[in-house]
């Protein structure tokens, strides 16, 4: 993946490093990451939280905005990228929610996603996405989707 290639060699010449927190992605984003030789001069880690529980008990996302707002929402893509920056001591911090469908999921249908992105300035950022496909395709577009918006936010 292009992004992947560009998000990695940015972060190597910047000297910075990125963590994952993925839920609708599962995994996909930080496999992207270190698919690209030398991620591992980048990527710290990452953690699946698939479960609204884990949002909270480790990301560290505010359990009355879970509660008011739900998994799939903008402030929970940018609590869940924070949490994970400070989780794992990294630069940046990239989250992924959303609804992969097939059916829809909090009343939002399926291809609702928010991207969260926390970097070193701690200027929180979320990016909603409506994709369609399948289950797969509304996936990968995340996972593509959101590295483009760190490469471009990288390249500001």
């Amino acid at each position: 993946m292009p992004a992947a290639v560009e998000a990695v060699r940015l972060l190597r010449e910047r000297g910075e490093t990125i963590a994952c927190a993925e839920s609708l992605t599962g995994g996909l984003l930080c496999a992207a990451l270190v698919d690209v030789p030398g991620a591992s001069d980048v990527v710290v880690g990452g953690v699946v939280s698939y479960a609204t529980r884990v949002k909270e008990s480790v990301l560290g996302v505010d359990g009355e905005h879970l509660a008011q707002r739900g998994a799939v929402d903008p402030g929970t893509a940018a609590q869940m990228a924070d949490g994970v920056r400070r989780l794992l001591d990294a630069d940046w911090g990239i989250a992924t929610t959303g609804v992969a469908g097939p059916g829809p999921n909090e009343a939002k249908p399926a291809g609702t996603v928010f991207v969260g992105l926390d970097g070193p300035d701690h200027r929180l950022r979320s990016e909603p996405l409506h994709l369609d496909g399948d289950r797969d395709a509304v996936r990968r577009g995340t996972v593509g989707a959101a590295l483009s918006s760190l490469v471009a936010t990288l390249c500001e």
